[in-house]
């Protein structure tokens, strides 16, 4: 596949494929831009795909910590230089659905649609409802040991760090190489309690003026949506859910029929 690079606040993107529509992919935690490249292979004959790897998340560059603001305003000069004259469509997942929700939330007329994975409505009350004593504990449990790696490997203790962000994506069957996961990809977790670079306090309710396709995995001891969320969004119109017999990671667990079910969606304008 032709692939052109360009440089963008710092951040390297890839844009592949052809076609009038440019799809933008936010990968999450403990993932780069290579999380997509199935999909990529998928949607390149009939889309224009822009993948970049989050600020922090390269770890061929130096630890750096990024505000929500200055995320939100990455994706938008990202957006900005790869579709100045469009809007793009978001293909989101993990810490990639924040950072995303957050950019369409306030930039809502640079984003046509929406495809996220696994996250919905995170930070509502519905969702928080929804999680029973036993799943908050898990959930406080794994991100507070994240949490924890990113402090350890700031202050200098970076193998312990490392050991321990490693330790968390095998226990929760992440499928990336560990020698590719390492402590600085975390501090998102540190945002979350330790109110790192302002933390999430003023991260948006998630809400959507655009088409939302909303894919999760089905096999996990917790969801990060409330069921009122996805039965108001499958109402919608040209917003559609499906959940999947899989886990966080569906789009490798289950490529083939993910790349199908985004495809099918896609296609339908």
């Amino acid at each position: 596949m032709n692939q052109t690079r360009l440089r963008v606040a710092g951040v390297d993107v890839f844009i592949e494929g052809t076609g009038s529509e440019t799809l933008l992919l936010i990968h999450g935690w403990p993932d780069s831009y290579r999380l997509w490249d199935s999909t990529v292979v998928a949607l390149y004959s009939q889309y224009r795909c822009a993948r970049f790897t989050l600020p922090g998340f390269n770890i061929s560059l130096p630890p750096h910590a990024s505000s929500l603001e200055e995320l939100t305003d990455t994706i938008r000069q990202i957006a900005d230089a790869v579709c100045p004259a469009d809007k793009v469509t978001l293909l989101l997942h993990d810490w990639g659905c924040i950072f995303g929700y957050e950019f369409a939330a306030r930039h809502p007329e640079r984003v046509r649609r929406i495809a996220a994975v696994d996250i919905g409505d995170y930070n509502s009350d519905a969702c928080s409802r929804s999680l029973s004593i036993t799943a908050k504990l898990q959930i406080f449990g794994y991100q507070f040991w994240l949490a924890i790696s990113w402090i350890l490997g700031i202050s200098g203790l970076e193998m312990l760090g490392n050991w321990m962000v490693r330790t968390m994506a095998r226990a929760m069957r992440c499928r990336t190489d560990p020698a590719g996961i390492r402590w600085q990809m975390n501090f998102p977790y540190a945002m979350r309690w330790f109110g790192l670079r302002g933390g999430l306090k003023h991260a948006v309710q998630v809400a959507f003026a655009c088409p939302l396709l909303y894919i999760y995995g089905e096999r996990k001891p917790f969801m990060f949506h409330s069921p009122e969320w996805l039965a108001r969004i499958s109402a919608l119109p040209g917003c559609e859910v499906q959940g999947f017999a899989t886990g966080h990671w569906v789009m490798i667990e289950q490529a083939d029929q993910f790349n199908t079910r985004l495809s099918t969606w896609l296609n339908h304008k």
